[in-house]
C-alpha cells in the first residue's frame, strides 16, 4: 500500500496541467527582507534614519507598508492623525510615549519587545522618551501611502522644540 501511495504522489509530481505555476510561485511568492538590504532611498532628515523593507516598489505590496526608523534622543511629533490608517510600531529600542485624545489626555510608554497600535483617526504625538537614547522601532502601516493629518488646535501636552521625529509618515514640519 505505501508503495502505491508514493507510486501515485511521483506520477501527480511529474503531470503538471499548469506548467507556469511553480515558477510563478518561485519568484511571486513568499519573500524574504534581509535586515541589511532595506532601502534606505527614501526622504532621510538629519538625526533620523528610516528604511522601508515591504513597500509596493520593492516588493508589490498592495496594501501594508513597513521599514524600521531610528529616532533621535528626545524627538517628539506634533498633534496629529493618520486618516483611514492604522500603524503597529514595534520597540527594538530606548522607549517610546505615546499621548492621545481630543486634548493629549491619555498616555503610555513602550520599551523593547512592545506593541502599539495606532488606530484610524485618533489625535496623537508620539515622543522619544529618552532623552539619551535613540529610539528604534519597525513600524507597519495599512496603505503605502502615508496619510499625515495635522491637527494645530490642539496643544501638545510636549512641546515639541528643536527635535522632531520624522519617520516614513511624519514629515518635518514646514520651515516659517
Amino acid at each position: 500500500m505505501s508503495n502505491d501511495h508514493s507510486h501515485d504522489h511521483h506520477h501527480h509530481h511529474d503531470h503538471h496541467k499548469e506548467g507556469a505555476e511553480a515558477p510563478r510561485w518561485k519568484h511571486d511568492g513568499i519573500r524574504v527582507i534581509a535586515g541589511d538590504r532595506l532601502d534606505s532611498n527614501t526622504a532621510q532628515t538629519p538625526g533620523m534614519f528610516r528604511q522601508a523593507a515591504i513597500n509596493h516598489a520593492r516588493v508589490g505590496a498592495q496594501k501594508i507598508w513597513a521599514g524600521t526608523v531610528a529616532i533621535e534622543p528626545d524627538a517628539k511629533t506634533g498633534v496629529h492623525h493618520h486618516g483611514p490608517l492604522e500603524s503597529v510600531i514595534y520597540v527594538v529600542r530606548g522607549r517610546a510615549r505615546l499621548r492621545w485624545g481630543d486634548r493629549l489626555e491619555f498616555v503610555a510608554e513602550a520599551g523593547p519587545g512592545d506593541f502599539i497600535y495606532v488606530p484610524p483617526y485618533v489625535p496623537h504625538q508620539e515622543i522619544n522618551a529618552d532623552p539619551n537614547q535613540v529610539l528604534e522601532c519597525v513600524l507597519v502601516r495599512s496603505d503605502n501611502e502615508a496619510v499625515v493629518v495635522n491637527i494645530t488646535d490642539v496643544d501638545p501636552v510636549e512641546a515639541p522644540e528643536n527635535v522632531y521625529w520624522v519617520d516614513p509618515i511624519h514629515a518635518a514640519p514646514e520651515k516659517s
